[in-house]
């Protein structure tokens, strides 16, 4: 018998060789009918897999995110049998599931589909999966596996198999197509009832332009029809809000191929809009005991040698600025945090003068490939909400406590309410990625988690998610698309203030090394307004409307009147505009909706005569006549109530 551990802490007694189908089917048969994938002892398996050993084990449905992968990852194999049945000397690579569906790369050579194939490839997937063939993992030497792929000519799966060991490659049949596979399958085909091919693009062979070019096909599948529905039209409510799109409706920022790729240019209302942000979150740093600095955009290269910058994003950088003088070089500035650093050092400070908190609205930049640039989500220069934190060890609780509060004080007030909060840690399999001792990854390690266990934030902790330097405290976001953002960090880093020989003299009246944290809750600028954008879709909290109302004259003879009006609001801090176009009042009115202008004030001789205003609020209609007076309460009522006091 083997003892078996489930995700309640409940221990249940099976028979050696039960498999999670059975163990399924002992709860209730309605979870046996839903379970589609399982996790035993924290690695995937087949529902069908035989366990042998006692364990844990973690059933999945497709709600859960475990299930969707071994869903779409099984819809990605039907895929790729449909593909050989209209291209049959195309040329499997790797087809994985992803966050929103599955791809699959393969090589067509000159005889690529296009999307109007899809329908082809969708009906002959709904056609084999309702014949409910099973999944079935078998083992395979590594000589059986590549004298396969030799025979089929496909040079891709032949060096995937020379990469592996031989005793763990295992091949994954269903139906009469069989494919390279380490596992992860739902029971059946039949389980299959909608499908949708989604897009076609170009993917070089494992990411390298030097490398083969592929076509990459990607689908999404479903348990549902209804689902597969929802979700098509989820992607039609997300091109509405797509940002690059309201950036240009609403005149936030543009681009331009004579700055440069992935360069925003920020427009007048854009510019307005950011300034907002900015000096929400100065009003909130300044309580929290944060002092502004500012640093130059570029520095020496050694101030990146001597912080392990240039060693691990060099790459990725511009390439270094040579100056007249010999062996001068300088660097587009990757980072915030080495200019801190050297800051703090331009002093000397005691432990009485611990915590200094630096904070900076400082831009970076990385040289992204053209291909991954989008929009303002990934582009080649943009703005930090940076700040670094340099205490003492005792003081490293209760200063990454407060960090979380500011964090969760900018989600409450932006309507973030749906996040996840993940602790990021270091690959223990891989500890070459990180610079620093066992011992200081071990002493922060501990400290997020003890902070956020004291928060009593609900966490997932996730294994080589963590910066080069420390772990760290990601807060992943879902908007009002239920799509999942990363949002928010919080890091702690020993190894920083090593490299930087940073110290402070404690009461000991020895040197001592301060911790750091580094924070950023908006992230970047650029990346956090686009996220803000599709999650609003741009319909802005008034508090942070760039242009809160407008005033429409129903004709010349009132411009005046409307003026007074403005003279009012602008007194009263409030943002306001006059559209004096000699245009119809109707036509004002629609404009006005789609700027997405929060209220509008229409005014004529009525209004005049009483000293009132006729107000629109935008998706929303009349409000009815009001006095200026009391209009200018309501709206700064309004504001006063959107966000939370820090």
């Amino acid at each position: 018998m083997i003892h078996i551990t489930l995700p309640d802490g409940s221990v249940k007694e099976y028979a050696k060789g039960s498999t999670p189908m059975d163990v399924a089917y002992s709860i209730s048969s309605g979870l046996a009918r839903a379970v589609i994938s399982a996790k035993f002892n924290d690695t995937t398996v087949e529902t069908t897999t035989p366990l042998n050993e006692d364990g844990n084990l973690v059933l999945f449905t497709f709600n859960d995110e475990g299930g969707k992968k071994a869903f779409w990852h099984s819809s990605a194999h039907l895929m790729a049998q449909a593909v050989l049945k209209f291209y049959p000397d195309a040329k499997l690579t790797i087809g994985p599931a992803i966050e929103q569906g599955f791809y699959y790369d393969i090589d067509f050579g000159n005889n690529a589909p296009s999307d109007k194939d899809f329908k082809r490839i969708e009906d002959q997937i709904i056609q084999t999966a309702r014949e409910k063939h099973e999944f079935k993992l078998r083992e395979v030497s590594k000589a059986d596996a590549l004298a396969l792929y030799k025979k089929e000519n496909n040079p891709f799966k032949v060096e995937l198999i020379e990469n592996l060991t031989d005793g763990d490659i295992t091949f994954c049949d269903h139906d009469d197509f069989t494919d390279l596979c380490r596992g992860g399958h739902i029971p059946n085909t039949g389980i299959i009832k909608a499908v949708k091919l989604t897009s076609i693009a170009g993917a070089y062979w494992r990411g390298d332009e030097n490398k083969p070019q592929l076509t990459r096909l990607y689908g999404i599948s479903f348990p549902k029809l209804k689902m597969l529905t929802e979700h098509l039209e989820m992607i039609e409510e997300a091109k509405k809000r797509d940002h690059r799109k309201l950036g240009k409706e609403l005149e936030l920022f543009t681009f331009s191929s004579k700055v440069g790729q992935g360069l925003p240019l920020w427009l007048p209302k854009g510019a307005a809009l950011r300034g907002l942000l900015e000096d929400f979150l100065k009003k909130a740093q300044k309580k929290a005991g944060y002092e502004m600095v500012i640093t130059p955009h570029i520095g020496q290269k050694e101030l990146y040698v001597t912080s392990g910058h240039y060693e691990k994003y060099g790459e990725d950088s511009f390439q270094p600025i040579q100056t007249p003088k010999e062996g001068e070089e300088f660097l587009l500035k990757p980072m915030n945090c080495p200019h801190h650093c050297e800051i703090y050092n331009h002093k000397p400070f005691s432990y009485k003068d611990l915590p200094v908190r630096y904070a900076e609205f400082g831009t970076v930049y990385r040289y992204e490939q053209s291909g991954e640039l989008h929009g303002l989500t990934r582009v080649r220069g943009f703005t930090q909400d940076d700040a670094h934190i340099f205490c003492t060890p005792d003081q490293l609780n209760e200063e990454f406590k407060a960090v979380i509060d500011l964090v969760l004080y900018v989600f409450r007030s932006l309507g973030f309410d749906n996040f996840q909060a993940q602790i990021s840690l270091r690959d223990p399999e891989n500890k070459e990625k990180y610079i620093g001792s066992d011992e200081n990854w071990e002493k922060a390690e501990s400290a997020i988690i003890a902070a956020v266990k004291e928060k009593g934030l609900d966490a997932v902790i996730e294994y080589g998610e963590a910066a080069f330097y420390g772990p760290k405290l990601d807060f992943m976001v879902k908007d009002a698309l239920n799509r999942t953002w990363q949002l928010g960090t919080i890091q702690v880093d020993y190894n920083l203030p090593e490299r930087f020989d940073l110290t402070y003299t404690g009461s000991d009246d020895k040197q001592h090394r301060p911790v750091m944290i580094h924070r950023a809750p908006f992230g970047s600028m650029e990346r956090f307004i686009a996220i803000l954008l599709e999650h609003t879709g741009g319909n802005f909290p008034l508090w942070l409307a760039s242009e809160q109302v407008i005033i429409l004259p129903i004709s010349d003879k009132y411009q005046k009147y409307a003026e007074k009006v403005l003279n009012s609001l602008e007194n009263s801090d409030i943002r306001a505009l006059i559209d004096g176009r000699s245009e119809k009042t109707g036509r004002k009115i629609r404009d006005a909706e789609m700027k997405k202008i929060p209220f509008m004030l229409i005014v004529g001789e009525k209004e005049e005569e009483n000293g009132t205003v006729s107000v629109r609020k935008h998706r929303e209609g009349d409000l009815g006549v009001q006095t200026t007076a009391d209009f200018i309460k309501k709206v700064q009522d309004e504001v006063s109530n959107s966000t939370e006091k820090f």
